[in-house]
């Protein structure tokens, strides 16, 4: 027998006859609950491993269990286990339930209605649960609405941030934008589709006309469009007519041309403002966002004001 010295490398095959056992971190027989990448549009997409884990899951906590079922029958499979509900609005109460399955050995599923949970949908409670807890945790990858849309943005893709939905109050929103317009990463944002005029609106008057960016809408489905361009072209099509469907924007990032001037910041005060915020408190957080002088920043506005 070839002795091996105890740092060399691990084989990139496995030096055992027969096929190779699924990668997990799993003890044979012991319990895990499984977060699984559902399709956002293509059922195609759907992996091997998703199928049999439907199939064999002893708990599925799917975000809509009408949804899921109709995915499964689509996808030909018949599902064994105990389906439940597992959404936004129980998620914290369901949690004891589910954990209890995988502390008993069972293997208990996390689906939402598409792509990964955790990721603006449900599952990180029962996570947190599980990691509290010590029990097992695992994932099963696949389709993802935020890298789908990344890659097809042809924006920067080496370094981005993920930020979900934008709130929908317009004063709210607009601080979310202040403390991001200095962001030189990638942004990637969701948002619902009767919203996506406004939402291009502000991150106009936050980042400035010519950002460029990305509308992708109904990813992998028959009707997929991703519009690129700057933002204020974006922000006309939306108002042209009414976006329809899942959406996802991606927004360049900052450049790396040196520090904004406070007059390019006023018109990002003025709408916050307008939205409901007093001026010095409007003018103390896009300045502490864009590191301008306060002052300089205050006086802008003021002179902008001033009929």
């Amino acid at each position: 027998m070839t002795s091996v010295p105890p740092d060399a490398p691990e084989p990139d095959v496995d030096p055992g006859d027969g096929p190779r056992p699924p990668a997990r971190s799993l003890r044979p027989g012991e319990g895990a609950l499984v977060l699984a990448a559902t399709p956002i549009g293509d059922a195609e997409d759907a992996s091997p491993r998703l199928r049999r884990l439907l199939a064999e899951a002893d708990v599925v906590a799917a975000e809509d269990t009408r949804r899921t079922r109709a995915l499964a029958a689509r996808l030909g499979v018949g599902v064994t286990g105990r389906v439940v509900s597992h959404h936004e609005h129980n998620e914290s109460g369901r949690a004891d339930d589910l954990l209890d399955v995988v502390a008993r050995g069972g293997t208990v599923l996390v689906v939402t209605d598409a792509g990964m949970p955790t990721v603006s949908d449900p599952g990180f409670r029962v996570v947190q649960a599980a990691v509290a807890a010590g029990l097992p945790v695992t994932v099963a990858p696949g389709p993802s609405a935020v890298l789908a849309a990344l890659a097809l943005s042809g924006l920067p893709t080496d370094r981005f941030c993920f930020e979900g939905f934008l709130p929908r109050k317009a004063g709210d929103r607009a601080r979310v934008l202040a403390a991001l317009a200095a962001e030189r990463r990638t942004i990637v944002l969701f948002e619902a589709p009767h919203r996506v005029a406004d939402a291009l609106d502000a991150l106009v008057t936050a980042f400035g006309a010519d950002r460029p960016a990305a509308v992708c809408r109904e990813l992998t489905k028959t009707y997929e469009e991703v519009r690129r361009g700057p933002l204020a072209e974006l922000a006309a099509w939306a108002h042209a007519g009414e976006v329809r469907g899942e959406v996802v924007l991606v927004v360049g990032g900052a450049p790396a041309d040196g520090p904004r001037e406070a007059a390019d910041l006023v018109p990002e005060v003025l709408a916050r403002v307008d939205a409901g915020e007093r001026l010095k408190a409007a003018v103390a957080e896009v300045a502490e966002a864009s590191g301008v002088a306060k002052r300089d920043l205050y006086a802008a506005a003021l002179a902008a004001r001033t009929p």
